[in-house]
């Protein structure tokens, strides 16, 4: 077991590590390029709403374990909040039409046997399509193992999957969505809540991980780039990390989890595969006051907009695969996404609130099939670098919950394994 651990990079899956290991015992040094934590998880101040904003939006599901537990972890739990029923509303922006998916609570589906909780003009028996999803073959897309079409697909499970894979689904890796499927609608409706932070990321994921690193005596390095690292062949392991601002050589008992997105961490680790096709994500957020008694979480079909986020004094809408939207003018999506937002809520118009674009253009690596074959695992060849990342093998789409799961899974495998001298 290591003494000392060097976490290279602050974002979700290297705090997971990090708040891992301290509770295990290890001293931890937490590395970060940037002058913040959080990596994509992260709030920032915007002048011009004057407000706190999150770099993206992300929903985490009651079936999220490694997430729920992370929060636990560093007593932050409070800071989610969503529907106490396993409830979705949705609004078809074309027709007007407004409906909610209403889960069974426990693990069995009673929910699709009831026209008034199951998803309009939809039977019983169109649920069977997912099962095929559960023996999905490595390799095979969404649209090679089930069937894409129908009320189900459309007012359902696309919207679903495309929020939590982004990534078109008919194209999606059919592994990662099966995996999708098992771990939220066959855990049954209590793992399905849609969760979100709602003082912003930044106080529920990371703010309270910092300062429980502090307490328990980790030293932080923000503004810290790893620029190259120095490999031993015999025995293999990491023998030193060059940073921007100086070299650290590591003694015996030292170690290493890279968490670095995986268009950086292939510069620095010789013959690592990853994943190279990337999702842009969009967010627009207006503000304005939501209307009473909206839901926290809605999604909107047939427009831009696609899941609509209410907030004290403030309503957000994502954009998923967004990547068509890259190149149109702001103030022009901001003008579609409100003329969207409005209808569905039934808010005026005109004029447009305050608004403001938030874009990741590579936000999550594409959940392709091909895509899938190049994530790396958690172990490398060097015994003591270990990777973490929501692009590692957690058999996971690109979520936090993968990411986190990567952070604890390369804390617990690092601290198991005997460190060879």
């Amino acid at each position: 077991m290591p003494k000392l651990v060097h976490v290279v990079g602050a974002g979700a899956a290297g705090l997971a590590a990090a708040v891992q290991l301290q509770r295990r015992g290890a001293r931890v040094v937490l590395h970060e390029a940037q002058d913040h934590a959080g990596g994509r998880c992260h709030s920032f101040y915007d002048a011009k709403l004057g407000a706190t904003l999150d770099s993206g939006n992300h929903i985490v599901l009651s079936g999220n374990v490694a997430t729920l537990n992370y929060l636990r972890a560093i007593g932050a739990a409070d800071q989610l909040a969503g529907p106490s029923l396993p409830e979705y509303s949705f609004v078809d922006l074309t027709t007007r039409a407004r409906w909610a998916v209403r889960l069974s609570p426990g693990r069995m589906p009673w929910w699709i046997f009831d026209p008034h909780a199951r998803t309009p003009d939809t039977q019983p028996a169109d649920y069977l399509a997912l099962l095929p999803l559960l023996f999905a073959k490595p390799g095979r897309s969404v649209a090679q193992t089930m069937r894409c079409e129908g009320p189900l697909w459309d007012r359902l499970l696309r919207p679903l999957l495309h929020a939590l894979l982004n990534a078109e689904p008919r194209d999606a890796s059919a592994e990662l969505t099966g995996t999708i499927v098992r771990e939220t609608l066959l855990s049954g409706g209590l793992a399905c809540r849609p969760l979100i932070a709602r003082n912003g990321l930044g106080s529920a994921f990371v703010g309270p991980a910092l300062r429980l690193l502090q307490h328990g005596g980790a030293t932080i390095r923000l503004g810290s780039r790893l620029r190259d690292i120095t490999f031993a062949a015999d025995p293999a392991r990491v023998q030193a990390l060059h940073f921007a601002d100086g070299s650290m050589t590591l003694g015996a008992s030292e170690a290493v989890i890279l968490a670095l997105p995986p268009e950086v961490a292939p510069s620095l680790v010789p013959g690592l595969s990853a994943p190279n096709r990337f999702a842009a994500t969009i967010n627009v957020h207006f503000a304005v006051e939501p209307p009473f008694g909206l839901p926290q979480v809605s999604c909107l079909l047939n427009g831009t907009a696609e899941w609509l986020f209410a907030f004290d004094g403030r309503l957000s809408v994502a954009l998923a695969e967004a990547g068509k939207q890259l190149d149109t003018p702001h103030d022009a999506l901001a003008a579609t996404v409100w003329a969207e937002v409005a209808r569905a809520v039934d808010l005026p118009l005109a004029p447009v609130p305050p608004w403001q674009v938030v874009i990741k253009p590579r936000a999550t690596f594409a959940a392709l099939p091909a895509q899938e074959a190049l994530r790396p695992g958690t172990r490398t060849r060097w015994n003591n670098l270990l990777l973490a990342g929501d692009w590692t093998a957690t058999g996971l789409p690109p979520t936090l919950e993968g990411a986190i799961r990567s952070g604890q899974k390369a804390a617990d495998t690092l601290l198991n394994q005997p460190m060879e001298r």
